[in-house]
């Protein structure tokens, strides 16, 4: 394991939902968990082994963010924007083939007014990354609705009109995700039609699943996108 990585015990999720409690040698710790979703709502957390990291904020609340929990053989990652640094680190390899030209690659670039994830200026070519945190083999996306990623597809959407390449690919943070489905549920379906007209537009879609080895987030396969 990484020595960047602090071991400790997970207690229990705080009323703050980015604070929770973990036992670091034998003290609690308040530490800052780095996702949005109310994690105990799907996972088992009590008695878990963690993977922290220590803040180097010299303004942060905690000492500690966590990272990662154990989950089956390996670990699943909590740290969500951890999905945008696998893809920028695997970029370079031969899976990544399809994106043609990828020498440069720009991080939260702002590209005709929209703020791309990645931006690979030789190809123009814009990518959109959504991190996935599920427990089971079949991954649903999105589980809330949310104003931000419609608003996203109609800035995609102009992106595609005026001749800009999309790639949007999701990521499971679980390594054991066999592939992702696009949700059904009524409050939801908006995603869907949206995400189906981007694709009508050109836009690639892939999924992936991550894993750690040896202390490294890496990319462990490629998972299936399923659209009912």
């Amino acid at each position: 394991m990484s020595q960047d990585f602090i071991v400790g015990t997970f207690v229990r999720e705080e009323k703050n939902r980015f604070l929770c409690t973990v036992n670091v040698e034998g003290i609690d710790e308040e530490c800052y968990i780095p996702s949005s979703c109310r994690l105990e709502n799907f996972l088992e957390l009590a008695g878990k082994r963690v993977l922290l990291r220590e803040n180097k904020k010299g303004n942060s609340r905690t000492r500690y963010a966590v990272y990662a929990i154990n989950f089956k053989q390996n670990y699943m990652v909590l740290r969500t924007a951890e999905a945008n640094d696998i893809i920028r680190r695997s970029i370079s390899s031969r899976r990544f083939a399809y994106l043609g030209n990828r020498k440069i690659v720009e991080k939260e670039s702002i590209v005709d007014g929209y703020k791309a994830d990645l931006f690979l200026p030789e190809t123009a070519t814009v990518i959109e990354i959504k991190s996935i945190i599920s427990t089971r083999n079949e991954a649903v996306f999105p589980t809330v609705f949310s104003e931000r990623a419609l608003e996203q597809f109609c800035k995609l959407k102009e992106l595609l009109t005026k001749g800009y390449k999309v790639v949007y690919i999701y990521v499971s943070l679980n390594p054991y995700v066999k592939q992702v489905k696009l949700s059904t549920d009524k409050h939801l379906l908006e995603y869907k039609k949206m995400f189906c007209e981007c694709m009508e537009l050109g836009m690639c879609c892939k999924a992936y699943a991550a894993e750690m080895k040896n202390g490294e987030t890496l990319i462990k396969k490629e998972i299936e996108i399923v659209i009912d």
